[in-house]
């Protein structure tokens, strides 16, 4: 091929790359290279088509060989250029600097702009690599170009900016390079030499930025200086240089004048600059300037951290000794320590070693061997190996640390810390001698180690007292370490104890404790002694001034001794908030001192915080139980809050360890108190033996110290102030011999009143002789006169001094008292009240004293009373009311004044008089506006025409007036014993109140009183309340004693007597006297009342029709009564003869409206007729009408649950309700209707399995709790746990109620014998259902032998005559046994013959024929059996038994079902089931009823429609009208039914509503219908 053609077919691949058919384009450079192997273009269009189509070896090769061809040409570079650029192979990454030189080469002088471009590719290849010389060259080449093209300055100077900027980090790098440094400083030099404005802006950053990169070059140090100083010359100002000469000097620790210099003048340029402050510590360290060295490092390294600062700084701490702030800076400064500085961080360890073994603590002691660890070759240093052993011996292993002395003594027997730490460890074995020597020796070795003198100085203070008096021996070396040490702390506090102990030289011992406390500001030990020094001298400022720089500093939970020092301070100049803080800081520092908490609670209680105090001691006690201070405080506080009882019991503790004369004193005060407030409540005997109790531990503090006044007048007050107003019987007292002045005097005398009040007597006497000047008790000793007036005779009957004589001295003593002190208020009312008695009546004085004590006390409510009650004697009413009113305002709650009111009110005949008394009555108890308003009370209730008033339901039904009169009053007869007008009171308010105990009581004590003296129309009106109260209290013998000792005038007194005679069996006597009445009686209507007394004796005596004639005789007066009425329809009702019942019934109704009582009489009468006639249906309805009229009733609530379950028990809930109604609305029917609401429950069978809250147990517990006495209550329960029982056998848990049988009939048979004769036969009739119930516990449980034992137990009572309804159970019991050892097998004849006989002997027993049915149905004789429910049947229908009726139906259309499934032949059991159960809808609707009545259609057409919706009624019926078990058996046949019908839709239907119900039984019954 010709050249021609050469050149065509490089134009050809020309094309083809031009047109990206770069395979085309390889052939065409291919026959250019067969023909021209040296072809450039050719090799370079090889290298550009290989390259894109992604051949970079072939393409490096071509370009190779292009090169190699013509190796100044362009294109080859360009296109290797272009291939290492694409292609992501390290090999072409590292050739391409070197093609980018060579470009930059051939550009240079050909295309400056592509050389720029170049260069910065290879400038960014080298500053990614770092390789910063080459970077340098190329940057200066690139400056060298620009220079040759005369660029502006301006343009040279941002490529020098730029150089430095790519060279910058070369500082930061560990390898630097010395030429590549050269470059850099040349860049900064040239850069700031072409800078225009000089100084200016950019010349100082310049400039700071070249003092920073020479900083941080090494060998620079001149060149550093003088860039500072050239700096600093143009910006004098700026801080930079300084900071940076600073920096520089601190690192390579030449700290000379130059240093010094730039220290202070960065410090006079930037007061805060850490550096500045560095340095100047630094300085200071190395000039032995060690308190200057902390100072100024701690301010330092606040703003600058450094790792040679927290050296510098530990170094110092460790030279002052404050060995934690030398291990804390260690700790900071090796935080901070870079990686290549070993020297640095080796130090800061050695350091911190040192540090946390000298801070003797036992938690550093482990820091300290685990920085051991970390120090390398530890082992072979022997000072370090002496640390390690100090640490050994401060966390107390002593052996670890002799072994370690051992060793470093073996290897050299003289060093110093060995022998040392040999002592130490000797001195922690108590070895003193040995300890001596070791620090002697160490002394000797080193005798500039202030340690060692230090040690030996301390070993003698502690050696004892002989050591200390040496002066040669603790003084001497404590002084030597002194002067060797100047800094070592506890030297000086050494020498402290010394001067202040031995020497006795204050002044020296708080120079000693000032300079320890200035070296060490942690020593709290140095610290406190000089605060005491200093306040014990009056140096009140130096103290507070050391305080308070304590706790500037001081952090939560610190500086304990200063808080409480502090603390005490405020607390003696009072400042008591103050105080509280301090020593709640000091508690924080130490919550186990009970000395701070005692200090706490003397400033709480200073403050008037007596709650806080009062915690405070309680805290102080409970940490030191033997300090009897804070118990003392204790009770001191609960006495001041009033809290007397608590108190007691705190001053007890602390006197059953000693006699404390305080605590006695304020236990005598306390037991004073609280018989006070007993008084106040009538409580007279509790309060007689609290004052024996003072008394007795008041005289124990006054034999210990006579010489108090204050013992002596507590000890008159305890006699005096109580004993004077109770009982002369009550007031009792048990005195000391010594104290009562008799013989014996080692044993206690009882004392009577007066004898107790001459006690009280000399007592005040004796402490009038120590304090003749004390008003108070002159006061006190005029009481006590005025007392004893009140008490003419001594218990021995001699006359004690006139009453006249007595009261001249009280008042003289309260004239003496008034002359002391004029201004007391309460002397000049005692001295009125003297003046009022009946024995002066100076009434005139009176008036004056009063006047005078309101003049001193305006707001003296006791005063003004007084002065009332003055005017009220003296008949001027307004005045006494002004008076009165006066005092109602200062003291509403004041009740004297009140009774004046009521006074007052009483004389002008208001209507607020009864209401005021009762205020009284709320206020306080007081004797005169008790008996005030027992007296109103009682004429109230005695007026029988006001029952209906508005003023009546207020004062006696709303604020519960009888029974607020009757506390009250049985207060005042507790005090008052001879008052016979209120004992009378007192036993009618309680016979309102049913309380005939305490009513016979009363009227008992008020006979005895009034039998004293000549008989009266009170003692008649006395004996006829006391028989009457017997007689409501079943004391019918003494009924009639009482009152036939009556004068027998009254019409009361005769009809009460032959009350008692009816009721003592006395029939005939019971007669007369009724006769006699009658005679008596003033209108018709008592004698209506009498005749029907006697139409009931005449009944009781079987005269029945002239009871009745009685009885129509009182139906035939001009005004009859409702009672005689009742009575004839009772009679009716009793005898069975529904037409007279009708007829008093219907007469009764057309009296009128009842009320009260009659209500529930005539609800009680219309259901039992209804009852009689067999409407039971209209029984229960007619006890809801009468609920529904009268809902307010609580009687006919209980009435209506009483009869549910007899009558309506499918509304057995309703009747539980009633009964709740009952409960809630009266608490005296409640008891009982608790009873029937848990009979309600027992028939609708709410047991515990399905109310655990409301069930009949829990029911019938609370009314066995209520009414512990009620047999039936009993009898309730004992049912309600058969209940139980009876679903634990049905679900399968089995009873848990195990032996209670037996237990409860016990019970029952001892409440039967305490009930009142009338109820005795509904008594004993319930004894022996509960019989029935035990036997068929016990039968259902299996205990066949026990029920057999107990039915033989009964009939051995009376052997002679067995009871029939006994001999039915044992029969009963004995044919059970024979049927489970016969196992089920046929009974004799003669068995069945005998069993029938006793069913016969019980012919009411409709029980028993049921019984005998069931055991014919097991015999397989049917017939018998129909017949036995026939009987039962006929006998319920005789007997008016609804209930029976009912079940003896379902138990014979029972009975006759189960032939009818067993599919017998015939119609006759069908008709019989037919007949039953119509019979019993007849009755009563009911389900069960219902279900006997669809599975007899279930037998007879199973598929049948009328089938599927009987069972769909009981299926579907609600739960509340249908039972459970009903439900489920008729949902069992339904699925039958609805399986044979195939009829899916109504299947999932009932499953549907069994899952709802989960009624698992059914859904399983389907899984097996299902699968069969």
């Amino acid at each position: 091929m010709s050249t021609k053609e050469v050149k065509a077919a490089l134009k050809s691949a020309r094309e083809a790359i031009k047109n990206k058919e770069f395979k085309e384009a390889l052939k065409h450079c291919k026959a250019v290279l067969k023909l021209e192997k040296t072809n450039y273009n050719a090799w370079v269009f090889i290298g550009l088509a290989a390259c894109e189509l992604d051949q970079p070896e072939q393409a490096q090769t071509a370009y190779r060989k292009a090169i190699e061809l013509e190796p100044e040409q362009l294109l080859a570079w360009q296109g290797l250029a272009n291939l290492y650029e694409k292609t992501d192979q390290w090999d072409f990454k590292v050739e391409l600097p070197d093609v980018y030189q060579k470009l930059i080469e051939l550009y240079a002088s050909s295309d400056k702009n592509k050389c720029y471009d170049v260069i910065k590719k290879l400038s960014d290849i080298y500053q990614s690599d770092k390789e910063y010389l080459k970077l340098a060259n190329v940057c200066l080449r690139l400056i060298e170009l620009k220079e040759e093209d005369a660029v502006e300055k301006k343009e040279l100077l941002e490529l020098w900016k730029q150089m430095i900027c790519l060279l910058s980090d070369s500082t930061n790098s560990e390898e630097r390079d010395n030429q590549t440094q050269q470059h850099l400083i040349t860049a900064f030099e040239r850069a700031m030499v072409l800078t225009d404005s000089v100084p200016g802006d950019d010349h100082r950053r310049l400039s700071a930025d070249f003092v920073k990169c020479l900083s941080k070059l090494p060998h620079q140090e001149a060149k550093l200086k003088e860039a500072c100083d050239a700096t600093l010359s143009l910006y004098p100002t700026q801080s930079y240089p300084l900071e940076v000469l600073c920096s520089h000097y601190l690192k390579t620790g030449i700290l000379g004048e130059d240093a010094s210099n730039c220290f202070a003048r960065l410090l006079e340029m930037v007061p805060d600059s850490g550096l500045g402050r560095l340095g100047l510590g630094t300085q200071a360290l190395q000039g032995g300037k060690y308190v200057d060295a902390i100072t100024e490092l701690e301010q330092g390294l606040k703003t600058t951290g450094s790792s040679a600062g927290w050296c510098s700084l530990a170094q110092a701490q460790l030279r002052m000794h404050r060995y934690t702030d030398c291990a804390t800076s260690c700790n900071q400064g090796l935080t901070l320590c870079q990686s290549g500085d070993e020297t640095l961080k080796l130090s800061l360890l050695r350091l911190r070693l040192e540090g946390l073994v000298r801070s003797l603590e036992e938690k550093a002691a482990e820091q300290a061997l685990q920085t051991l660890t970390e120090i390398p070759g530890a082992k072979n240093d022997p000072v370090l190996m002496a640390f390690k052993g100090r640490a050994y011996l401060n966390k107390g292993q002593v052996d670890h640390a002799l072994q370690v002395s051992s060793e470093l003594l073996g290897s050299d027997p003289n060093f110093a810390p060995g022998l040392a730490l040999r002592g130490l460890a000797q001195l922690a074995q108590n070895q003193h001698q040995l300890a001596e020597q070791s620090f002697m020796q160490a002394a000797a070795q080193s005798p500039d180690c202030g340690e060692y003198f230090s040690l030996l100085g301390q070993l003698y203070w502690d050696m004892g007292e002989e050591t200390r008096q040496d002066r040669t021996k603790a003084h001497t070396h404590l002084l030597k370490a002194a002067k060797q040490d100047p800094y070592l702390g506890c030297v000086f506090r050494y020498l402290g104890h010394y001067y202040r102990e031995v020497a006795k030289d204050r002044g020296r011992a708080r120079g000693c404790y000032k300079k320890a406390f200035e070296l060490d500001s942690s020593d709290g030990e140095s610290g406190a002694a000089l605060v005491d020094l200093s306040m014990e001298q009056g140096d009140m400022d130096t103290a507070l001034a050391v305080l308070q720089s304590v706790l500037q500093k001081a952090t939560p939970g610190s500086a304990k001794w200063a808080w409480m020092r502090r603390g005490l301070y405020h607390l003696k100049v009072g400042q008591h908030p103050q105080a509280v803080a301090d020593l709640q800081a000091a508690l924080r520092a130490d919550p186990e001192n009970w000395v701070c908490w005692e200090c706490l609670g003397e400033a709480y209680l200073n403050r008037r915080s007596f709650t806080a105090a009062l915690k405070a001691f309680s805290k102080a006690h409970q940490l030191h139980p033997a300090s009897i201070y804070s118990v003392y405080q204790a009770a001191a506080i609960k006495q001041t809050l009033g809290k007397f009882k608590e108190a007691v019991a705190e001053y007890l503790q602390i006197t059953a360890r000693e006699d404390y004369v305080p605590a006695l004193k304020g236990l005598g005060e306390c037991q004073l108190a609280l018989a006070k407030g007993l008084m106040e409540d009538c409580r007279d005997g509790g309060a007689i033996d609290l004052i024996q109790q003072a008394i007795q531990n008041l005289f124990r503090a006054v034999e210990l110290r006579p010489d108090l006044s204050c013992l002596w007048k507590l000890l008159g007050d305890a006699c005096t102030t109580t004993v004077g107003t109770v009982s002369p019987n009550r007031a009792q007292v048990l005195m000391p011999g010594p104290l009562a002045g008799l013989e014996p005097s080692t044993q206690s005398h009882r004392l009577n009143q007066a004898q107790t009040l001459k006690v009280g007597e000399r007592c005040y006497g004796r402490a009038l002789k120590l304090m003749p000047e004390a008003p108070s008790l002159w006061y006190a000793l005029g009481l006590n006169y005025y007392q004893q007036a009140h008490i003419p005779c001594s218990a021995e009957g001699e006359e004690d001094g006139s009453l006249a004589l007595l009261l001249e001295k009280a008042q003289q003593c309260v004239k003496k008292a008034i002359m002391m002190d004029s201004g007391s208020h309460s002397y000049w009312n005692a001295l009125g009240v003297i003046a009022m008695n009946k024995a002066v009546q100076n009434f005139a004085l009176a008036q004056h004293c009063f006047i005078k004590s309101i003049q001193a006390e305006p707001n003296n409510v006791v005063a003004w009373t007084n002065l009332g009650v003055l005017y009220l004697k003296k008949e001027h009413i307004e005045l006494a009311h002004e008076a009165f009113k006066i005092a109602q305002s200062l003291e509403p709650l004041y009740v004297t004044c009140w009774i004046g009111q009521a006074l007052i009110a009483e004389t002008v005949g208001s209507y607020d008089t009864m209401d005021l008394f009762r205020h009284t009555t709320e206020l306080s108890t007081h004797t005169e506006g008790v008996k005030g308003y027992a007296y109103w009370v009682c004429s109230t209730l005695l007026d029988k025409s006001n029952r209906d008033s508005e003023l009546y339901r207020y004062n006696i039904v709303q604020m519960n007036a009888v029974s607020a009169a009757q506390v009250a009053l049985s207060k005042y007869t507790e005090r008052i014993q001879g008052d016979p007008d209120a004992f009378i009171m007192l036993g009618y308010l309680n016979e309102h109140l049913q309380l005939k105990k305490q009513a016979v009581q009363a009227y008992q004590r008020a006979v005895e009183l009034l039998q004293s003296t000549s008989p009266s129309e009170q003692l008649s009106f006395a004996l006829g309340s006391y028989g009457r109260a017997l007689c409501a209290s079943g004391q019918w013998d003494d009924a009639v004693r009482v009152y036939s000792s009556t004068p027998l005038q009254d019409l009361c007194d005769l009809t009460g007597l032959a009350l008692a005679f009816c009721r003592a069996g006395l029939i005939p006597q019971s007669t007369d006297a009724y006769e006699r009445a009658l005679v008596v009686a003033s209108n018709e209507k008592e004698k209506a009342y009498i005749l029907t007394a006697l139409a009931l004796l005449q009944h009781r005596q079987g005269n029945l029709d002239a009871a009745k004639t009685l009885l129509f005789k009182c139906s035939m007066l001009k005004e009859p009564i409702p009672e005689s009425l009742l009575c004839l329809c009772a009679l009716g009702l009793v005898h069975r003869d529904a037409t007279l019942a009708t007829a008093a019934l219907t007469e009764l109704l057309k009296l009128g409206t009842a009320t009260g009582d009659a209500v529930s009489q005539r609800c009680l009468l219309t259901c039992a007729l209804l009852a009689l006639q067999g409407n039971y249906s209209a029984v229960q309805r007619e006890a809801a009408r009468a609920v529904h009229s009268n809902p307010g009733n609580p009687s006919l609530w209980a009435f209506l649950s009483r009869l549910v379950p007899k009558y309506c028990p499918r509304k057995a809930s309703g009747g539980a309700m009633a009964g709740h109604v009952a409960c809630l609305s009266s608490m005296t029917l409640g008891k009982r209707a608790l009873l029937y609401s848990g009979v309600n429950l027992l028939a609708n069978g709410r047991h515990s399995g399905e109310d655990r809250h409301r069930n009949a147990l829990k029911t019938m517990q609370r009314a066995v709790l209520l009414c512990p006495d009620d047999p039936a209550a009993w009898a309730g329960l004992m049912a309600a746990c058969h209940t139980e029982n009876t679903c634990g056998f049905l679900s399968g848990s089995g009873p848990r109620r195990k032996g209670l049988e037996q237990a409860l009939m016990a019970v029952v048979s001892e409440k039967v014998h305490g009930v009142e004769e009338m109820e005795r036969p509904l008594a004993q009739a319930l004894e022996g259902w509960v019989l029935q119930q035990a036997v068929t516990g016990l039968t259902l449980g299996g205990q066949l032998d026990q029920a057999e034992a107990l039915c033989s137990q009964v009939l051995s009572v009376s052997p002679e005559h067995p009871d029939p309804a006994v001999m039915l159970l044992l029969r009963q019991v004995q044919c059970q046994r024979l049927l489970l050892v016969e196992g089920g097998t046929a009974l004799p004849e003669a068995v069945l013959e005998q069993l029938s006989s006793t069913v016969m002997a019980n012919p009411t027993h409709i029980g028993a024929w049921h019984w005998l049915a069931e055991v014919y149905r097991n015999q397989g004789l049917l017939f018998q059996a129909v017949m036995a429910y026939r009987q039962s049947l006929q006998l319920a229908s005789q007997l008016g038994a609804h209930t029976s009726q009912m079940s003896s139906l379902i138990r014979l259309a029972l009975l006759a079902l189960r032939p009818c499934m067993a599919g017998l032949p015939g119609n006759d059991w069908k008709d019989l089931v037919l007949e039953a159960t119509t019979e019993a809808l007849k009755l009563e609707s009911s389900p069960v009823v219902a279900l006997l009545q669809a599975l007899l259609q279930f037998v007879t057409k199973m598929a049948s429609r009328d089938t599927r919706r009987l069972l769909e009624r009981l299926v579907y019926k609600s739960s509340q009208d249908c039972p459970g078990s009903v439900g489920q058996v008729a949902g069992w046949y339904l699925l039958r039914h609805l399986h044979a019908k195939d009829d899916q839709e109504l299947l999932e239907t009932l499953l549907e509503h069994a899952k709802m119900k989960k009624d698992q039984r059914l859904l399983e019954f389907n899984s097996l219908l299902t699968s069969s």
